[in-house]
């Protein structure tokens, strides 16, 4: 796993290829019930810092989307010295690929988004601190480069709900522009306008805090109770 150790446990060695993994489940329901905040783009990093883990948050403004392929990009411009195609002060970023279709007009409009793995991305924590991002939407939790970024730098990770890519389109009024098409669809730096985008999760805030963190350990702990070592 980039940017942190894997611990295999003891009695998990017959699986030889298989690590611990921990699955967050997000019932849409409750969290829909619960209070929202609204914050709008661009993020101001003192609304960031006042997140908790466990707080849900809905989004209204421009939203980026970028993956692998993107962040690679931008790191090639920066490291040119060339200027990026957006401003992303105050910015969220979405890891995913979105499915957009193309109007007879020759804009898009959004078909359907859900988030991918956001572990793939964990190499340029530190560079989206700096670009003054500070939401990074996406599913699966991050490792400790990014929680030390989010510390430093004033940005949160959100967990979006996998598997709900019709209902968290819902929340995309439209499609601004798209660059990088060339890279494909799912690569390419959409710009989208959300309006009340989620329900998301804070799932690590600015203060070293990481749900995901929390449930690997906790997991781990109960392993240990459940097949002590000999």
């Amino acid at each position: 796993m980039l940017g942190g150790k894997t611990r295999r446990h003891p009695h998990l060695q017959r699986w030889p290829h298989r690590e611990i993994t921990v699955i967050t489940n997000i019932h849409i329901k409750e969290i829909c019930l619960m209070d929202k905040k609204v914050l709008t783009m661009p993020l101001k990093e003192e609304d960031v810092r006042e997140l908790k883990i466990g707080d849900v948050v809905y989004l209204t403004g421009h939203i980026f989307t970028a993956r692998d392929m993107g962040h690679l990009k931008i790191r090639e411009l920066l490291d040119a010295g060339q200027p990026l195609p957006k401003d992303f002060t105050g910015a969220a970023i979405f890891h995913a690929g979105p499915v957009c279709l193309k109007n007879e007009d020759g804009s898009w409009r959004l078909n359907v988004i859900g988030p991918t793995t956001s572990i793939r991305m964990e190499p340029h924590a530190d560079v989206v601190g700096k670009m003054g991002i500070k939401a990074v939407i996406g599913k699966g939790g991050m490792e400790k480069g990014t929680l030390d970024a989010c510390e430093k730098y004033g940005y949160v990770y959100l967990q979006a709900a996998p598997g709900c890519a019709a209902k968290l389109a819902q929340g995309i009024k439209s499609v601004y522009d798209v660059t990088w098409f060339e890279m494909g669809m799912p690569e390419a730096l959409w710009d989208l306008e959300a309006v009340e985008f989620g329900p998301l999760v804070v799932g690590m805030d600015t203060h070293q805090n990481s749900i995901y963190k929390n449930l690997k350990e906790a997991a781990l702990k109960k392993l240990d109770e459940i097949y002590p070592e000999d």
